[in-house]
């Protein structure tokens, strides 16, 4: 990656927190907003999930070797510039960061068409200041029956709205009516948005 390409500080000096993607991805969206690195016109935020809540995704840092990770749903960014290949941010991908949405695809994501229906995944894509807007979790979602947490929360306070404490299910449902953004299957997804950078115009 050239420096030149880089709109974000590096894996390393990223807001992390394991098990909570969402958030993540809403702290490199803030990122972008106050550091104006990028137009957030070209910033999307993906959940990946489907109606079983069980997805496979590769080359995860929390997978063994080959083996995929089964997730009930994970968040990413994509970045689709205009004259140059869409980019993907996962901060819990072994593949580098960012990495272009073609390697992404071909490493991590691979085929439907090789694992059993169940297992499709489906992908909501909504825009980065629409996320920013309208996203809000009480982290209910992470707590055990007896109240405990089923993985530490971040140290900063949940993300709420003026009018939300908890929405995070209408993200992760890929139910077209329901939220915000668009529902694709990875073939839709992949099609519209290879397609949208093959084919964006030479830079001058």
């Amino acid at each position: 990656m050239e420096r030149e390409d880089r709109i974000t500080p590096s894996r390393g000096d990223c807001v992390y927190t394991s098990c909570y993607c969402e958030e993540n991805v809403w702290k490199l969206c803030e990122f972008f907003r106050s550091e104006r690195t990028a137009p957030l016109q070209e910033l999307f935020v993906v959940f990946i999930s489907n109606e079983n809540r069980k997805v496979p995704l590769w080359k995860q840092r929390s997978g063994c070797g080959e083996q995929p990770v089964i997730w009930d749903y994970h968040v990413v960014l994509l970045q689709v510039r205009r004259h140059s290949s869409a980019l993907v941010y996962d901060l819990d991908t072994e593949l580098s960061f960012p990495c272009s949405l073609k390697v992404y695809a071909a490493q991590a994501l691979r085929s439907d068409r090789t694992i059993q229906p169940a297992y499709h995944r489906m992908l909501r894509v909504i825009s980065a200041d629409c996320f920013m807007l309208n996203f809000a979790s009480d982290r209910s979602h992470m707590k055990k029956s007896d109240g405990s947490w089923g993985m530490p929360p971040p140290l900063y306070p949940p993300i709420q709205t003026t009018e939300c404490q908890m929405n995070l299910e209408d993200f992760i449902s890929m139910k077209p009516a329901v939220g915000w953004g668009e529902v694709f299957s990875l073939d839709q997804f992949l099609l519209r948005h290879t397609w949208e950078s093959s084919s964006a115009p030479a830079s001058s």
